[in-house]
């Protein structure tokens, strides 16, 4: 019985833990904070109701994931917006993710070819733009989006070089909300169509250039980013 109690109030914290990380993540990706601002755990755990020891485990999660910055002596704050930051992101990004797209188009099975198509079926039938919303991405599209290029670099079987992924993928997904709205002139879908005809034909250098082309051409409208535009105008 003691066991149990102890089981049970456990997994009611990892449960709590979960839920405050959770809205944290949500809040600073939705744009409830501009770049740089504090993120204070004593407002943040009166806000939610828990105690401190949960919202520190929550500001540590989300600075692993790049959302944050632990600043010396001054706490945590949400990243400032800089070109440099940003491009330096994007940098490793065609840096690992070419190779590692390589290494799925080897490696990958029958299996991994089929969740590919379904991936860029549902990326390309997702309306990127909500009615009435202005010119920035849904929150459907973004998903599909992660989905999809994450997809194509699962056949690697890599679980190291994909929590790699994962981690720029959110960074750079922030700037993103802060940064990129409707480019004209770009088309996404034959972009992505054209990512993954490469795959399936099983062309490892021919998707990786297009792979290193989509990933520049989406540093490049982050560096247009007007000046004096914040995270609460995207």
């Amino acid at each position: 019985m003691i066991g149990t109690a102890r089981d049970s109030v456990s997994t009611g914290k990892q449960m709590l833990s979960e839920q405050v990380y959770a809205r944290l993540k949500n809040a600073i990706m939705r744009g409830d904070f501009a770049p740089g601002d504090p993120l204070k755990p004593q407002d943040l755990a009166r806000q939610q109701g828990v105690s401190l020891a949960i919202v520190r485990e929550a500001l540590v999660r989300v600075v692993g994931e790049g959302l944050a910055d632990r600043l010396p002596n001054r706490g945590f704050a949400v990243p400032a917006f800089s070109d440099r930051r940003w491009q330096e992101i994007a940098e490793a990004r065609r840096t690992i993710e070419p190779a590692l797209l390589r290494m799925s188009i080897e490696r990958g099975d029958v299996e991994w070819e089929t969740h590919v198509r379904a991936a860029c079926h549902r990326l390309v039938r997702t309306p990127p733009f909500v009615p009435g919303e202005g010119e920035y991405y849904s929150e459907e599209w973004a998903e599909a989006h992660r989905i999809f290029h994450r997809t194509l670099l699962e056949g690697s079987r890599n679980a190291v070089l994909l929590d790699v992924f994962d981690r720029l993928w959110t960074a750079s997904e922030l700037a993103r909300r802060w940064s990129a709205h409707r480019s004209p002139g770009r088309d996404d879908v034959a972009e992505h169509r054209e990512l993954e005809a490469a795959v399936l034909a099983r062309d490892g250098a021919a998707a990786a250039e297009i792979l290193t082309r989509h990933l520049t051409l989406t540093a490049e409208v982050l560096a247009a980013r007007p000046a004096g535009e914040t995270a609460q105008e995207v």
